[in-house]
């Protein structure tokens, strides 16, 4: 009870501060919104502006009504650390008192659980520019919402923020993020495999020494094309985050060249799509991080095509939040997993229907393993993989956790340091 009257009461009193820095500094402010990829976009948007403004970036996934206000002030998460929410207070008045070397550009990712959130975090600040990452058939949170279409029209909400003319980054390839861009009087660049302003071709892995090391693309705009590399993650949609950054260096008058320069550092955030060497000599791709419709229907797509003769091992938790398509969503991504992987892992409750629904297509009981946590199925993995083996970690977080399953799979468990809520605050959970 004291929990639901003191948080409302938190919430204004950031966003007021928030505000006033805002006011105060006034920053320009690129938005990043979607269903998925917001994390990495977010990442690859900073680093492509980098070079040509001071730039501040939500840290992790900061995108709430709490984590948009502490990026502007400049602070990590307190949590129930009382003396750490002074450290807050005392930033607030630092900003707002003395003179500061504030960023003049923000990067901010911003997310919806439930209805109305975008709209309270629009209320803190508004963008200059605007990146949709994704909007899919079936949206992340969809559970809170009352239809899919719910979900895409909160998520689109910055888009409706900006002014006429003003810079909005959208994915060719995504129909819905495309039908609601005409609806409103913005500059529209494109990005993406489709026809696009920003436009991707000819992906495939990039090899080093032998060994696959991360995802390469020629990209194309304006009659110019340039290789596109990026290291330490697989997957087509790792590539797609530092597309949407060129079209946004695009926007703010940064060339391609200097563009791809700026992106040479980036590297996909922890547990997505990340790539580790696994006992045995195997090879894992860490997408720990979370997990929906689409993207898993995009890691299984990275899991088959990865090169070698391993067994393809696809480790799976829950998909939450997706209300009453849940049930449908779970047996389709086991159909896909059929068509994909020689062997699954499940964890969680609603993981078993991928199962099902992956032994109804075709895969044998024998590879077929259900489990209730991570702990469980880390143990049962450890003496069953071999030398060459890729294993696929994707999984719904808070309670799935399949981060621990890829520490325990580690050839290097020095390598831990680099998955995905290795902080203290998330271990006591």
């Amino acid at each position: 009870m004291t929990k639901r009257l003191v948080k409302p009461i938190i919430v204004a009193v950031l966003a007021c501060a928030a505000r006033a820095v805002i006011s105060r500094y006034r920053p320009r402010v690129v938005m990043v919104t979607g269903s998925v990829g917001k994390t990495s976009t977010k990442d690859a948007v900073a680093a492509a502006l980098s070079e040509r403004f001071f730039v501040r970036k939500s840290e992790k996934s900061f995108n709430s009504e709490f984590g948009v206000p502490f990026t502007i002030l400049g602070v990590g998460n307190p949590w129930a650390n009382p003396i750490a929410w002074l450290s807050v207070i005392k930033k607030f008045f630092v900003l707002m008192l003395l003179p500061n070397h504030y960023p003049n550009l923000l990067v901010l990712e911003v997310g919806a659980d439930k209805p109305g959130d975008l709209q309270r975090i629009l209320r803190i600040a508004r963008p200059d520019a605007v990146v949709v990452t994704h909007l899919p058939e079936i949206p992340v949170h969809v559970e809170f919402y009352a239809s899919p279409e719910a979900v895409r029209e909160e998520e689109f909400a910055p888009a409706y923020a900006l002014t006429p003319g003003a810079p909005l980054i959208v994915c060719s390839d995504n129909s819905y993020a495309l039908e609601m861009a005409s609806r409103v009087p913005v500059r529209l660049i494109t990005y993406g495999l489709a026809d696009a302003n920003v436009r991707l071709s000819g992906i495939g892995f990039y090899e080093k020494e032998g060994g696959i090391v991360g995802m390469r693309a020629v990209v194309r705009t304006d009659g110019e094309e340039a290789e596109l590399i990026v290291k330490g993650s697989v997957g087509k949609t790792q590539l797609l985050p530092a597309a949407a950054a060129i079209a946004t260096a695009a926007a703010f008058d940064i060339s391609l060249a200097d563009a791809i320069a700026a992106l040479g550092g980036y590297e996909p955030p922890a547990g997505r799509g990340r790539l580790f060497r696994g006992v045995h000599e195997s090879v894992i791709i860490d997408d720990s991080y979370n997990s929906s419709p689409v993207a898993l229907e995009e890691a299984l797509a990275t899991l088959a095509s990865f090169p070698g003769r391993g067994k393809r091992i696809a480790v799976l938790g829950d998909m939450l939040e997706l209300g009453r398509y849940s049930v449908a969503e779970h047996e389709r991504m086991g159909k896909l997993v059929a068509q994909s992987a020689s062997d699954l892992v499940t964890v969680g409750i609603r993981a078993r229907g991928i199962a099902e629904a992956a032994h109804s297509a075709g895969l044998p009981d024998t590879n077929l393993h259900s489990f209730t946590d991570a702990s469980e199925a880390s143990a049962f993995l450890l003496p069953h993989i071999h030398e060459g083996d890729i294993i696929l970690a994707k999984g719904s977080q808070n309670n799935i956790r399949l981060e621990r399953v890829v520490a325990a799979l580690l050839a290097n468990p020095a390598d831990r340091t680099r998955l995905v809520r290795q902080d203290r605050q998330w271990q006591k959970r």
